[in-house]
């Protein structure tokens, strides 16, 4: 339950570190037993496990629907997401962990949070229904559309609170405003999208405090704003790391690299998923007085994945290279155009070797012949990037 006293949410947010390591062990190990797998010594060993990525999933429940063979429990509803993935849902008390950040955003008793997520077949809308019943808020199932009934029913109910994407609320403010209606809508809880520091600003002109998650229909929230707004703080309920993209190696904290999740549900235990998404660790914790990690929330896309002269470059095949040269740190591919032709220049960070040489193994990793320029070690930029595409289509 919430703790009055400091008002975090419960008492998880607040302890040490010591504390939260040992606990998410104990809470992997009875996960992986639930897989039968064998107990990790350590939270570092979860690297050694391999990474479920989406493509392998999809691969999974095709083979063995809907949810592939993995240990789930308790299911109460069934969603569909493109790929198509198919999720499980639950009705226990905050399934997917949102409540934690309602409760950050001040939500609580007395609200009425607007949910302008949807019902159809994903999981956002019951998701986000789910955290605003942990907090005790009363719930307008709005969903998306219709936005002149948005606007009468928000009225009409005495909305206090917005869940949905970034953009949409400010359909129905404008709106409100064509109509000559006014709102009594104070705070405002977004995700599935980004949350540009104009739009954001222009809600708190408006007197509306405006927070957002990280959040996925597989893993439930991940990370969430607090009102000291310096990064995400990651979610009691599961285990985030930054790799190197293309591979299941955690990066030093502060390199940009993929986030891979473990959640601690017991009912859907996902080990090492991969979201696709890039993001760092920041260093300390946040003045909010909350002590998990925190991350710099959604920095694009891990899966660089590109086509040059006809060819698939991976990540992998990246990772692969770097793997084979004990003297190389790092390389970045770049894709650009000469005239009508593809080129590819692959940078490598290196304290030794030749261009040569170099040259002869990313042809056999990549299948594709290409410049290499040599780069001193940590001059390649912190941005997760291993693929650069740089051509210009007109």
């Amino acid at each position: 339950m919430r703790d009055a006293v400091t008002g975090s949410y419960d008492d998880l947010e607040t302890r040490s570190a010591d504390a939260r390591a040992a606990a998410q062990l104990a809470e992997v190990n009875g996960q992986l037993a639930r897989h039968e797998l064998g107990p990790l010594n350590a939270l570092e060993d979860l690297a050694s496990l391999p990474v479920l990525r989406k493509s392998d999933l999809v691969e999974r429940q095709s083979a063995n629907p809907p949810f592939g063979g993995l240990p789930v429990t308790n299911v109460a509803h069934v969603f569909q997401s493109p790929g198509p993935i198919y999720e499980p849902g639950g009705v226990s008390h905050d399934w997917w962990r949102m409540g934690r950040f309602l409760h950050a955003a001040g939500i609580g008793a007395g609200d009425v949070v607007q949910n302008c997520f949807g019902y159809h077949l994903t999981p956002a809308g019951m998701i986000f229904e789910s955290g605003a019943r942990a907090v005790g808020a009363t719930v307008l199932p709005a969903g998306v559309g219709q936005t002149e009934l948005q606007v009468r029913a928000a009225k009409d109910v005495g909305t206090t609170a917005y869940a949905g994407t970034p953009d949409y609320l400010k359909v129905i403010l404008d709106k409100a405003d064509e109509m000559g209606e006014a709102l009594s809508i104070t705070k405002a809880v977004v995700g599935g999208g980004a949350l540009f520091p104009s739009l954001r600003q222009d809600y708190a002109d408006r007197g509306i405090s405006c927070l957002q998650s990280y959040a996925t229909a597989d893993l439930g929230n991940i990370a969430y704003e607090s009102p000291a707004m310096e990064g995400m703080i990651v979610d009691e309920g599961v285990i985030v790391e930054i790799v190197r993209p293309g591979t299941g190696d955690p990066v030093p904290d502060g390199d940009v690299g993929e986030v891979i999740v473990t959640t601690l549900n017991p009912d859907y235990p996902l080990i090492r998923f991969a979201t696709g998404d890039l993001s760092a660790v920041m260093a300390g914790t946040s003045p909010c007085g909350r002590t998990n990690m925190r991350i710099k929330g959604w920095m694009g896309r891990a899966d660089q994945t590109t086509k040059i002269k006809g060819m698939f470059v991976r990540p992998e095949q990246v990772a692969d290279f770097v793997a084979k040269h004990a003297e190389v740190s790092r390389a970045r591919v770049i894709a650009s155009r000469d005239g009508e032709m593809d080129v590819m220049t692959v940078q490598v960070e290196a304290d030794g070797g030749s261009a040569d040489t170099y040259a002869d193994s990313i042809a056999d990793t990549l299948k594709l012949k290409g410049k290499v320029e040599l780069v001193a070690p940590g001059s390649l930029p912190n941005d997760g990037k291993v693929i650069d595409d740089q051509r210009v289509y007109d």
